[in-house]
């Protein structure tokens, strides 16, 4: 893994998951930082912010699909057009309770995509992604 420790946004509508969340993946100790976003609309205007201004990208998007305003497939969607103005490559982890197998196919048609995790997810398991995110 590479000295410097990934940057990660977090995009879910749930207040109380995005707080447990966010706490699970500060105690790993394997992210620099932690963003939220309550919905897809939000995190893509973050995102084009941070382009325009020339800023640091997040490493690691995590993102549920079912939410308000934009859910996690209309951002993947627009995502794609987003993507082609970022050097390198963000790496975007759908986090769903959905065991649907229609969603988990669906999340492999977008090359974006790393993978698909049922919820809950646990602090192994964050710490897993986060010391994959530069490898």
């Amino acid at each position: 893994m590479n000295d410097t420790k990934p940057q990660v946004l977090l995009i879910d509508d749930d207040q109380v998951y995005l707080f447990a969340a966010t706490k699970t993946i500060e105690a790993t100790g394997m992210a620099s930082s932690v963003e939220v976003c309550t919905n897809g609309l939000d995190a893509l205007e973050y995102l084009n912010r941070i382009i325009g201004s020339g800023g640091k990208l997040p490493d690691v998007i995590f993102i549920d699909i079912n939410m308000p305003v934009m859910d996690g497939w209309e951002f993947l969607e627009e995502y794609k057009s987003v993507s082609v103005k970022i050097p390198g490559s963000i790496k975007i982890y759908i986090l769903s309770s959905s065991v649907d197998k229609n969603d988990i196919m669906r999340s492999k048609e977008y090359q974006s995509v790393v993978d698909y995790v049922v919820k809950p997810v646990y602090k192994e398991k964050f710490s897993e992604i986060l010391q994959a995110a530069f490898n």
